[in-house]
């Protein structure tokens, strides 16, 4: 299923040009048109799920292997020193386009892209509380 006001949508219809690195028929993976650094690629899945709250799991496990593979392959074709795995899920979390999509962001030394927060203060106790309130959950 699509949705005909998705960008992702349309590119992966073939509406929309793209630089296709890989597709099959659960996946298209593109180079992202504004990228952070070079190689910087998007791998989404065909059908439209929104965000990691709607996707399913073993569609995710499958994606996740594919993004491992797909990193292996920047790290030797371009040889970047590192790689960051980035996935956004809601506006507040700097999500902007409503289709799940992964980044494969290589790294390089003196590359200018600067992915940090600042460390919440928490206690020993606090991280207890939290990881059982999540631990019971599952």
């Amino acid at each position: 299923m699509s949705s005909k006001n998705c960008i992702f949508c349309n590119i992966i219809s073939g509406d929309m040009k793209s630089a296709t690195v890989f597709e099959n028929s659960e996946f298209k993976v593109i180079m992202d048109r504004f990228p952070a650094s070079k190689g910087h690629t998007l791998i989404m899945p065909k059908e439209h799920v929104e965000n990691i709250f709607d996707i399913e799991t073993d569609v995710a496990s499958r994606l996740f292997a594919l993004a491992t593979q797909i990193s292996k392959i920047l790290k030797q074709t371009l040889n970047c020193e590192g790689m960051n795995v980035l996935q956004n899920n809601g506006s507040i979390a700097g999500q902007t386009v409503d289709h799940f999509h992964l980044h494969l962001m290589p790294r390089y030394k003196d590359d200018k892209i600067n992915i940090n927060w600042e460390n919440l203060q928490v206690t020993e106790e606090d991280l207890e509380e939290v990881a059982k309130e999540i631990g019971r959950a599952l």
